[in-house]
């Protein structure tokens, strides 16, 4: 059998990377090692840090008479050899239910309680870190932190348990079972308090992600280069900037197109964050994986987002897949900082996520037949499928913010006067595409799609485009018609 010493574990710049020359099979990789299986019984954890190998194996030393902590076996200076269990995460195991087992909390209690008495300071276990095996007996790994993190309370228990609908029954039942456990988890948060307002997320630099303390105790469903969204209630999203400039863009251009029917609903506004709709659904990358054939109607809606942007005035015209949600209102989409300070006239991320997803060729012929117009102007040069080839295309512009409509306030009236310097040329058009947007007669949806004027005017739009006047004489067409 070949040495698992051979496999080799190094931190890289945004993952772990893993040489493994054996035949052991890789199981899970974390913040700090990969695991790969070496029996039914037994497993290994390869650290890239041995600082971290050594403060786990502490922590195992430590909890080796708790019955629900892992079996350790054997260990060396970057690697812990423990049990193995074949068996669900508590995440997949609660993935179904309405409603948490009693017999569950009975025995996630007993577990904080013997976490509690070991003296571990991080007396918490995410859901995806404890196995249910036979019999509901609960099992718990990755315990790096056990001594280094303070969590007197479950705190992202609680949050995973948030995000499935699930903590308030849990904590219901915490009552009911162990009301002076309930009492200090109370008085916990209640002195430690965090208004979602407050959090405090920081930039990661360029090209890198934001920084958020994993310790927050709100629900974090997602992370970018912009900022961080908390979950706050079942309906509503909370996403905090960090940078303020930022959130300026992002918030004026959600509330100046609140009428389209792919941007969220906006509920609040402050100088760092957009308090937003929670959109329940999956993203389309998501719900792409498991087709075999790209769906018709995706090709259409998607279609449908891109068009109005290109009306509403957008400069970047693009729709990630992973940016588009699919709810039970349609295809939503998230993440606009960038949509009025960027010139992109094709939606490239777009076509780079469905050639990964083998479906670019199909969605190009699915958009040649609703609009053969759209097909031409996206297929007159190649699509480029590199990431090279992508930002050649990408121009940064200055921004002109759209103005955002029926708003009255004081700030408004100043976020106004600030862009009156645009008005001869940017809010024109900005009014343009507003009242264009508006039209849904018969004949703005056959001018929208490529109506005979669209194809007797083709070849005097090519020959514009070679002088670079293509976007002038767009304008004061569509000002003359109207």
């Amino acid at each position: 059998m070949v040495d698992f010493s051979l496999i080799k574990v190094t931190k890289g710049s945004k993952t772990l990377i893993i040489d493994n020359p054996t035949n052991y099979p890789l199981i899970g990789m974390g913040a700090q090692g990969a695991v790969f299986k070496l029996s039914e019984e037994q497993c290994v954890k390869i650290y890239s840090n041995t600082l971290q190998a050594q403060m786990e194996l502490e922590a195992l030393k430590a909890g080796q008479h708790l019955s629900f902590f892992p079996r350790l076996y054997d260990y060396g200076e970057n690697y812990i050899v423990m049990e193995y269990f074949n068996a669900p995460t508590l995440k997949e195991y609660l993935r179904n239910c309405t409603n948490i087992p009693e017999s569950i909390t009975i025995k996630l209690l007993y577990i904080l309680g013997e976490m509690k008495s070991a003296r571990f300071t991080m007396v918490d276990a995410p859901l995806r870190h404890i196995f249910v095996l036979e019999n509901e007996e609960l099992k718990v790994i990755d315990h790096v932190n056990a001594f280094k993190r303070i969590h007197p309370v479950p705190l992202k228990l609680l949050r995973d348990l948030n995000m499935m609908l699930l903590k308030e029954a849990f904590l219901s039942q915490v009552r009911k079972l162990e009301p002076n456990t309930y009492k200090t988890w109370q008085h916990y948060f209640d002195e430690n308090k965090i208004d979602y307002r407050n959090i405090p997320v920081f930039s990661g630099g360029d090209g890198e992600g934001v920084k958020v303390d994993s310790a927050i105790s709100q629900t974090l469903i997602g992370a970018g280069h912009q900022g961080a969204v908390f979950r706050i209630a079942e309906d509503k999203c909370v996403k905090i900037y960090g940078k303020p400039e930022h959130c300026e863009m992002e918030k004026t251009i959600l509330l100046a197109h609140q009428d389209l029917s792919f941007i969220p609903q906006v509920h609040e506004t402050g100088e760092n964050y957009v308090v937003m709709e929670y959109l329940v659904g999956p993203d389309l990358n998501t719900f792409l994986k498991k087709q075999t054939s790209l769906p018709p109607v995706v090709t259409k809606l998607l279609l449908e987002i891109l068009t109005a942007q290109k009306r509403a005035g957008f400069k970047q015209i693009d729709a990630p897949l992973r940016h588009v949600f699919v709810t039970k209102k349609g295809f939503k989409m998230v993440d606009h900082v960038y949509s009025y300070s960027r010139l992109q006239e094709r939606p490239l991320e777009l076509f780079q996520n469905l050639h990964e997803r083998g479906f670019l060729t199909a969605f190009l012929e699915q958009v040649n037949l609703l609009d053969p117009a759209t097909h031409g102007e996206w297929t007159q040069t190649s699509i480029p499928l590199t990431e090279e080839e992508v930002q050649m295309e990408i121009k940064d512009i200055p921004t002109v913010l759209p103005m955002i409509k029926n708003r009255s306030s004081k700030k408004g009236r100043e976020h106004k006067k600030g862009y009156d310097r645009n008005k001869g040329r940017g809010h024109d058009k900005d009014r343009d595409h507003k009242k264009g947007h508006g039209r849904n007669d018969e004949q703005g949806k056959k001018r929208e799609h490529g109506s005979k004027r669209d194809n007797n005017d083709k070849k005097e739009h090519n020959r514009n485009r070679e002088n670079g006047k293509m976007k002038g004489n767009d304008r004061k067409k569509r000002s003359d018609k109207k």
